[in-house]
Protein backbone atom coordinates (compact mmCIF):
# COMPACT_ATOMS: atom_id res chain seq x y z
CA UNK A 1 0.00 0.00 0.00
CA UNK A 2 2.66 2.43 0.74
CA UNK A 3 4.42 1.78 -2.87
CA UNK A 4 1.32 2.54 -4.79
CA UNK A 5 0.68 5.80 -2.19
CA UNK A 6 4.39 6.93 -3.06
CA UNK A 7 3.79 6.36 -6.70
CA UNK A 8 1.01 8.29 -6.93
CA UNK A 9 2.50 11.24 -5.08
CA UNK A 10 5.49 10.94 -7.74
CA UNK A 11 2.62 11.55 -10.05
CA UNK A 12 0.73 14.31 -8.38
CA UNK A 13 4.37 16.29 -8.41
CA UNK A 14 5.22 15.51 -11.91
CA UNK A 15 1.53 16.55 -12.92
CA UNK A 16 2.29 19.68 -10.95
CA UNK A 17 5.62 20.40 -12.53
CA UNK A 18 3.74 19.58 -16.32
CA UNK A 19 1.52 22.58 -15.11
CA UNK A 20 4.15 24.66 -14.17
CA UNK A 21 5.81 24.13 -17.63
CA UNK A 22 2.24 25.01 -19.23
CA UNK A 23 1.63 28.21 -17.15
CA UNK A 24 5.16 28.93 -18.77
CA UNK A 25 4.34 28.14 -21.97
CA UNK A 26 1.42 30.67 -21.77
CA UNK A 27 3.42 33.20 -19.92
CA UNK A 28 6.80 33.01 -22.71
CA UNK A 29 4.01 32.85 -25.65
CA UNK A 30 1.62 35.55 -24.44
CA UNK A 31 4.20 37.89 -26.75
CA UNK A 32 2.58 35.86 -29.59
CA UNK A 33 -0.75 36.01 -29.17
CA UNK A 34 -0.76 39.91 -28.34
CA UNK A 35 2.31 41.46 -29.63
CA UNK A 36 0.69 43.08 -32.48
CA UNK A 37 -2.15 43.82 -31.07
CA UNK A 38 -0.13 45.80 -28.32
CA UNK A 39 2.35 47.22 -30.85
CA UNK A 40 -0.24 48.88 -32.92
CA UNK A 41 -1.92 50.57 -29.84
CA UNK A 42 -5.42 49.07 -30.40
CA UNK A 43 -5.35 47.26 -27.14
CA UNK A 44 -3.26 48.16 -23.65
CA UNK A 45 -1.03 45.35 -22.71
CA UNK A 46 -2.99 44.94 -19.65
CA UNK A 47 -6.53 44.41 -21.93
CA UNK A 48 -4.36 42.38 -24.42
CA UNK A 49 -3.18 39.74 -22.05
CA UNK A 50 -6.55 39.24 -20.68
CA UNK A 51 -8.22 39.42 -24.23
CA UNK A 52 -5.81 36.28 -25.16
CA UNK A 53 -5.98 34.18 -22.23
CA UNK A 54 -9.64 34.04 -22.61
CA UNK A 55 -9.76 32.90 -26.03
CA UNK A 56 -6.66 30.43 -24.51
CA UNK A 57 -9.09 29.14 -22.33
CA UNK A 58 -12.10 29.05 -25.26
CA UNK A 59 -10.48 27.02 -27.13
CA UNK A 60 -11.37 23.67 -25.27
CA UNK A 61 -14.43 23.79 -26.64
CA UNK A 62 -13.41 24.32 -30.31
CA UNK A 63 -10.81 22.01 -31.13
CA UNK A 64 -10.49 18.24 -30.38
CA UNK A 65 -7.40 16.57 -28.91
CA UNK A 66 -5.61 15.74 -31.99
CA UNK A 67 -2.38 17.70 -31.10
CA UNK A 68 -2.49 15.95 -27.71
CA UNK A 69 -3.00 12.33 -29.23
CA UNK A 70 0.23 12.60 -30.67
CA UNK A 71 2.72 13.87 -28.00
CA UNK A 72 0.98 10.90 -25.67
CA UNK A 73 0.81 8.38 -27.73
CA UNK A 74 2.85 9.62 -31.35
CA UNK A 75 6.12 10.25 -30.43
CA UNK A 76 7.29 7.05 -28.29
CA UNK A 77 7.16 3.85 -28.43
CA UNK A 78 4.63 2.45 -25.58
CA UNK A 79 6.32 1.34 -22.41
CA UNK A 80 9.61 3.18 -22.76
CA UNK A 81 8.29 6.06 -20.70
CA UNK A 82 8.34 6.07 -16.84
CA UNK A 83 8.63 8.74 -14.33
CA UNK A 84 12.55 9.60 -15.06
CA UNK A 85 11.54 10.05 -18.69
CA UNK A 86 8.74 12.79 -17.72
CA UNK A 87 10.78 14.95 -15.19
CA UNK A 88 13.79 14.62 -17.52
CA UNK A 89 11.32 15.67 -20.72
CA UNK A 90 9.90 18.89 -18.23
CA UNK A 91 13.36 19.79 -16.52
CA UNK A 92 14.66 20.36 -20.80
CA UNK A 93 11.60 22.52 -21.38
CA UNK A 94 11.43 24.44 -18.50
CA UNK A 95 15.24 25.26 -18.49
CA UNK A 96 15.02 26.39 -22.21
CA UNK A 97 11.87 28.60 -21.39
CA UNK A 98 13.56 30.15 -18.78
CA UNK A 99 16.76 30.95 -20.82
CA UNK A 100 15.09 32.35 -23.67
CA UNK A 101 12.75 34.24 -21.47
CA UNK A 102 15.42 35.95 -19.84
CA UNK A 103 17.33 37.15 -23.03
CA UNK A 104 14.05 38.00 -24.97
CA UNK A 105 14.26 35.38 -27.48
CA UNK A 106 10.82 34.29 -28.72
CA UNK A 107 11.63 30.37 -29.14
CA UNK A 108 9.06 27.63 -29.20
CA UNK A 109 7.90 26.17 -25.91
CA UNK A 110 6.43 23.22 -27.98
CA UNK A 111 9.60 21.97 -29.54
CA UNK A 112 11.56 22.24 -26.21
CA UNK A 113 9.20 19.91 -25.40
CA UNK A 114 9.20 17.65 -27.48
CA UNK A 115 13.05 17.78 -27.45
CA UNK A 116 12.59 17.32 -23.75
CA UNK A 117 10.79 13.97 -24.68
CA UNK A 118 13.52 13.10 -27.25
CA UNK A 119 16.08 13.64 -25.28
CA UNK A 120 14.99 11.70 -22.10
CA UNK A 121 14.02 8.82 -24.10
CA UNK A 122 16.83 8.52 -25.87
CA UNK A 123 19.14 8.36 -22.49
CA UNK A 124 17.11 6.05 -21.09
CA UNK A 125 16.23 3.44 -24.17
CA UNK A 126 18.29 5.21 -27.12
CA UNK A 127 17.10 6.42 -30.52
CA UNK A 128 14.79 2.99 -31.64
CA UNK A 129 12.52 3.93 -28.53
CA UNK A 130 11.27 6.71 -30.90
CA UNK A 131 8.55 7.10 -33.04
CA UNK A 132 9.67 8.06 -36.31
CA UNK A 133 6.76 9.52 -37.87
CA UNK A 134 5.41 11.45 -34.94
CA UNK A 135 8.93 13.37 -34.63
CA UNK A 136 9.08 13.61 -38.53
CA UNK A 137 6.55 15.72 -38.65
CA UNK A 138 7.18 17.78 -35.71
CA UNK A 139 10.41 18.40 -37.19
CA UNK A 140 9.21 19.51 -40.59
CA UNK A 141 6.55 21.84 -39.18
CA UNK A 142 9.50 23.80 -37.53
CA UNK A 143 10.17 25.08 -41.28
CA UNK A 144 6.27 24.62 -43.10
CA UNK A 145 4.67 26.70 -39.88
CA UNK A 146 6.74 29.96 -40.41
CA UNK A 147 6.82 29.47 -44.21
CA UNK A 148 2.99 28.99 -44.20
CA UNK A 149 2.45 31.72 -41.88
CA UNK A 150 4.81 34.13 -43.78
CA UNK A 151 2.88 33.23 -47.16
CA UNK A 152 -0.40 33.58 -45.98
CA UNK A 153 0.87 36.71 -43.96
CA UNK A 154 2.00 38.69 -46.97
CA UNK A 155 -1.16 36.88 -49.46
CA UNK A 156 -3.35 38.72 -46.61
CA UNK A 157 -1.52 42.21 -47.07
CA UNK A 158 -1.23 41.93 -51.12
CA UNK A 159 -4.98 41.31 -51.02
CA UNK A 160 -6.50 44.02 -48.53
CA UNK A 161 -3.50 46.33 -49.71
CA UNK A 162 -5.46 45.99 -53.26
CA UNK A 163 -9.41 46.01 -52.27
CA UNK A 164 -8.54 49.17 -50.00
CA UNK A 165 -6.36 51.30 -52.56
CA UNK A 166 -8.89 53.97 -52.91
CA UNK A 167 -9.54 54.21 -49.41
CA UNK A 168 -8.24 56.86 -47.28
CA UNK A 169 -5.50 55.97 -44.92
CA UNK A 170 -7.02 57.35 -41.61
CA UNK A 171 -10.04 55.20 -42.59
CA UNK A 172 -8.59 52.20 -43.20
CA UNK A 173 -6.28 52.74 -39.99
CA UNK A 174 -10.27 52.80 -38.00
CA UNK A 175 -11.37 49.70 -40.13
CA UNK A 176 -8.54 47.56 -39.15
CA UNK A 177 -8.41 48.55 -35.66
CA UNK A 178 -11.59 46.89 -35.17
CA UNK A 179 -10.90 43.86 -37.37
CA UNK A 180 -7.67 43.37 -35.56
CA UNK A 181 -9.54 42.45 -31.94
CA UNK A 182 -11.47 39.22 -34.19
CA UNK A 183 -7.72 38.25 -35.78
CA UNK A 184 -6.00 38.13 -32.36
CA UNK A 185 -8.70 36.51 -31.03
CA UNK A 186 -8.84 33.91 -33.76
CA UNK A 187 -4.76 34.00 -32.92
CA UNK A 188 -5.05 33.22 -29.29
CA UNK A 189 -7.53 30.36 -30.00
CA UNK A 190 -5.18 29.02 -32.02
CA UNK A 191 -2.90 29.50 -29.84
CA UNK A 192 -4.32 27.94 -26.75
CA UNK A 193 -5.88 24.71 -29.03
CA UNK A 194 -2.25 23.97 -29.99
CA UNK A 195 -0.55 24.92 -27.28
CA UNK A 196 -2.26 23.65 -24.12
CA UNK A 197 -2.67 20.26 -25.84
CA UNK A 198 1.00 19.64 -26.01
CA UNK A 199 0.98 19.38 -22.25
CA UNK A 200 -2.40 17.45 -21.85
CA UNK A 201 -0.42 15.21 -24.38
CA UNK A 202 2.65 14.68 -21.53
CA UNK A 203 0.10 14.37 -18.61
CA UNK A 204 -1.49 11.43 -20.35
CA UNK A 205 1.99 10.38 -21.36
CA UNK A 206 2.59 10.19 -17.65
CA UNK A 207 -0.37 8.69 -16.55
CA UNK A 208 -0.42 5.89 -19.07
CA UNK A 209 3.29 4.66 -18.23
CA UNK A 210 2.12 4.65 -14.27
CA UNK A 211 -1.39 2.77 -15.32
CA UNK A 212 -3.53 5.50 -14.19
CA UNK A 213 -4.67 5.59 -17.57
CA UNK A 214 -5.16 3.35 -20.40
CA UNK A 215 -3.65 2.92 -24.39
CA UNK A 216 -6.78 2.26 -24.70
CA UNK A 217 -8.57 5.60 -23.53
CA UNK A 218 -10.10 7.30 -26.43
CA UNK A 219 -8.83 10.78 -24.55
CA UNK A 220 -7.52 11.72 -21.17
CA UNK A 221 -9.10 12.37 -18.37
CA UNK A 222 -11.20 15.32 -18.14
CA UNK A 223 -9.27 17.09 -14.97
CA UNK A 224 -6.34 17.13 -17.10
CA UNK A 225 -7.85 19.05 -20.26
CA UNK A 226 -9.20 21.46 -17.91
CA UNK A 227 -6.94 22.03 -15.78
CA UNK A 228 -4.06 22.48 -18.94
CA UNK A 229 -5.87 25.08 -20.14
CA UNK A 230 -6.90 26.95 -16.80
CA UNK A 231 -2.93 26.98 -16.60
CA UNK A 232 -2.26 28.40 -20.06
CA UNK A 233 -4.69 31.14 -19.71
CA UNK A 234 -2.98 32.03 -16.62
CA UNK A 235 -0.14 32.00 -17.89
CA UNK A 236 -0.57 34.43 -20.37
CA UNK A 237 -2.50 36.98 -18.23
CA UNK A 238 1.00 37.41 -16.46
CA UNK A 239 2.45 37.98 -20.16
CA UNK A 240 6.34 37.85 -21.24
CA UNK A 241 7.43 41.18 -21.80
CA UNK A 242 10.83 40.77 -23.28
CA UNK A 243 9.48 38.92 -25.62
CA UNK A 244 6.29 41.52 -26.51
CA UNK A 245 8.72 43.77 -27.83
CA UNK A 246 10.95 41.67 -29.98
CA UNK A 247 8.19 40.23 -31.79
CA UNK A 248 6.09 43.32 -31.43
CA UNK A 249 8.44 46.25 -32.66
CA UNK A 250 11.99 44.33 -33.76
CA UNK A 251 11.39 42.28 -36.23
CA UNK A 252 9.39 45.37 -38.36
CA UNK A 253 7.23 47.83 -37.65
CA UNK A 254 3.50 47.52 -37.72
CA UNK A 255 0.10 49.28 -38.16
CA UNK A 256 -3.50 48.07 -37.13
CA UNK A 257 -3.94 46.62 -40.92
CA UNK A 258 -0.44 44.56 -40.81
CA UNK A 259 -1.56 43.31 -37.61
CA UNK A 260 -4.36 41.72 -39.24
CA UNK A 261 -2.96 40.48 -41.66
CA UNK A 262 -0.31 38.16 -39.49
CA UNK A 263 -2.45 37.54 -36.81
CA UNK A 264 -4.89 35.88 -39.63
CA UNK A 265 -2.21 34.18 -41.72
CA UNK A 266 -0.36 33.03 -38.14
CA UNK A 267 -4.50 31.64 -37.26
CA UNK A 268 -4.84 29.87 -40.38
CA UNK A 269 -1.71 28.27 -40.51
CA UNK A 270 -2.61 27.15 -36.52
CA UNK A 271 -5.93 26.12 -36.96
CA UNK A 272 -4.73 23.71 -40.11
CA UNK A 273 -1.75 22.09 -37.70
CA UNK A 274 -4.26 21.60 -34.62
CA UNK A 275 -6.67 19.72 -37.10
CA UNK A 276 -4.18 18.02 -38.24
CA UNK A 277 -2.79 16.85 -35.03
CA UNK A 278 0.97 18.60 -35.56
CA UNK A 279 2.12 19.87 -32.17
CA UNK A 280 3.47 23.23 -33.59
CA UNK A 281 5.29 26.28 -32.63
CA UNK A 282 3.35 29.46 -32.43
CA UNK A 283 6.12 31.74 -32.06
CA UNK A 284 7.37 30.04 -35.64
CA UNK A 285 3.99 30.68 -36.91
CA UNK A 286 3.34 34.57 -36.05
CA UNK A 287 7.46 35.09 -36.78
CA UNK A 288 6.83 34.00 -40.45
CA UNK A 289 3.36 35.97 -40.67
CA UNK A 290 5.02 38.99 -39.02
CA UNK A 291 7.99 38.78 -41.29
CA UNK A 292 5.70 38.18 -44.28
CA UNK A 293 3.30 41.50 -43.48
CA UNK A 294 7.05 43.33 -43.42
CA UNK A 295 8.43 41.96 -46.31
CA UNK A 296 5.26 43.09 -48.73
CA UNK A 297 6.50 46.66 -47.88
CA UNK A 298 10.04 46.45 -48.70
CA UNK A 299 12.78 43.94 -47.65
CA UNK A 300 14.31 46.91 -45.58
CA UNK A 301 11.19 46.86 -43.54
CA UNK A 302 12.11 43.60 -42.01
CA UNK A 303 15.40 43.79 -39.38
CA UNK A 304 16.48 40.76 -41.24
CA UNK A 305 19.59 40.67 -38.10
CA UNK A 306 16.54 39.75 -35.54
CA UNK A 307 14.92 37.95 -37.73
CA UNK A 308 18.22 35.97 -37.72
CA UNK A 309 19.08 35.20 -34.13
CA UNK A 310 15.17 34.14 -33.81
CA UNK A 311 15.99 31.48 -36.55
CA UNK A 312 19.27 30.46 -34.70
CA UNK A 313 17.18 29.90 -31.24
CA UNK A 314 14.66 27.92 -33.28
CA UNK A 315 17.67 25.64 -34.72
CA UNK A 316 18.62 25.08 -30.89
CA UNK A 317 15.65 24.15 -29.19
CA UNK A 318 15.30 20.75 -29.63
CA UNK A 319 18.82 19.76 -29.23
CA UNK A 320 19.22 22.13 -27.00
CA UNK A 321 16.01 21.30 -24.78
CA UNK A 322 17.19 17.09 -25.27
CA UNK A 323 20.58 17.70 -23.85
CA UNK A 324 19.28 19.24 -20.60
CA UNK A 325 16.57 16.33 -20.45
CA UNK A 326 19.12 13.66 -21.03
CA UNK A 327 21.23 15.18 -18.14
CA UNK A 328 17.63 15.51 -15.90
CA UNK A 329 16.97 11.68 -16.66
CA UNK A 330 20.36 10.42 -15.64
CA UNK A 331 20.34 12.14 -12.46
CA UNK A 332 16.63 11.29 -11.47
CA UNK A 333 17.43 8.17 -12.47
CA UNK A 334 20.93 7.70 -10.49
CA UNK A 335 19.16 9.47 -7.21
CA UNK A 336 15.35 8.28 -7.35
CA UNK A 337 15.36 4.75 -8.46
Amino acid sequence: METVQAALWVVILLVALALIFDFMNGFHDAANSIATVVSTGVLKPTQAVVFAAFFNFVAIFIFHLSVAATVGKGIVQPGVVDTHVVFGALVGAITWNVITWYYGIPSSSSHALIGGIVGAVIAKAGAGALISTGIMKTVAFIFVSPLLGFLLGSLMMVVVAHLFRRARPSKVDKWFRRLQLVSAGAYSLGHGGNDAQKTIGIIWLLLIATGYASTTDASPPGWVIICCYVAIGMGTMFGGWRIVKTMGQKITKLKPVGGFCAETGGAMTLFLATTLGIPVSTTHTITGAIVGVGSTQRASAVRWGVAGNIVWAWVLTIPASAFVAAISYWISFQVFD
